[in-house]
């Protein structure tokens, strides 16, 4: 039997949720069995607006919204994630930030393009994450709860060239190992972003400069929120630090307790805001997104609604 299987993953799945108590393990039985249907038909479609407040812009400046958006997912015919991704236009931020894993189908670009195009007329960022460039291949959801998911070249690869094109040709910079200067209104905000550290291929390539002095924020964006990648960016100056990749568990107990994160990240910060504490000790805010789609093969969300964030910034007092 292959230790990939459903039928291999499953014990040691509830193995890992009996560490949890015998309560999370027989939600982990019961979801194989029962729950898996709701999971599928309802938790995949209940889109969630959340909102978060930061006081970290520098003294002086005005509110700065940024709409996170992450890990969409796209498969051709959603029709139901499609209007909730063109409505988002209507929450007015000032900057979008797409922290990756865009496609899970090769036919699916045209509709990802036309489904962000509102949000496309705002200025906005993004970084890839793996399954912008490669298919995704046969998973049980239940394996992430033993093991990160490991990455194969030996799928297929999505026309993410096409995507990223629709993307630069609409305004949006792309941060792929890159660093960027936006001015926003009265903010100078100081971007670095960094190529997916899920598959190896993130270079930090510092921060802009020369406009440091009169900056208002300096962000930092990963797909995968891999502790090096997170102290780097902390360790560099970091203001705010946005990531995706985690699906925010995914498949959650009660009240949303992360069982996993699909990387070294403690579940306690597999979604929302939280801490990244540099080598000096100061604080930075780490924001990840439980995500908007789930991989085509896994398609399973339970206590993890599907998500878009807005973080309203303002200055600090």
């Amino acid at each position: 039997m292959s230790p990939s299987t459903p039928e291999a993953t499953l014990p040691s799945a509830l193995r890992v949720l009996s560490r949890f108590g015998p309560g999370a393990a027989a939600a982990g039985a019961v979801l194989g069995v029962g729950l898996a249907g709701y999971a599928n038909r309802v938790g995949l479609t209940r889109f969630t607006t959340r909102y978060e407040q930061l006081e970290i812009l520098q003294a002086g400046r005005g509110p700065l919204r940024i709409l996170h958006i992450s890990d969409i997912h796209y498969v051709p015919g959603q029709q139901k994630k499609f209007a909730w991704l063109q409505s988002l236009a209507d929450l007015q931020p000032d900057l979008v930030v797409n922290t990756g894993d865009n496609l899970s189908h090769p036919d699916a670009v045209d509709e990802v393009l036309e489904a962000l195009g509102p949000l496309l007329r705002f200025p906005g960022v993004f970084v890839p994450g793996s399954n912008d460039y490669y298919a995704p291949r046969l998973k049980n959801p239940l394996a992430y709860l033993v093991a990160p998911s490991r990455h194969s070249e030996d799928r297929p690869e999505l026309p993410w060239r096409r995507l990223f094109a629709g993307f630069n040709a609409s305004g949006w910079v792309s941060l792929r190992n890159r660093h960027h200067a936006m001015t926003l209104g009265p903010h100078a905000v100081l971007m670095s972003g960094v190529d997916d550290p899920h598959i190896d291929r993130d270079s930090f390539a510092g921060w802009p400069r020369g406009v440091a002095s009169h900056r208002s924020l300096r962000l930092g964006v990963a797909h995968a929120p891999l502790s090096r990648v997170l102290s780097r960016f902390a360790d560099t100056g970091a203001d705010l630090i946005l990531s995706g990749h985690t699906h925010g568990g995914q498949v959650c107990l009660p009240g949303g307790r992360a069982l996993t994160t699909n990387c070294d990240l403690p579940t306690a910060q597999a979604k929302g805001l939280s801490t990244v504490t540099s080598a000096t000790g100061r604080d930075v805010p780490l924001h990840v997104s439980a995500g908007i789609g789930t991989s085509a093969t896994a398609p399973v969300r339970f206590n993890c609604p599907p998500e878009a964030t807005v973080l309203d910034l303002f200055p600090q007092r």
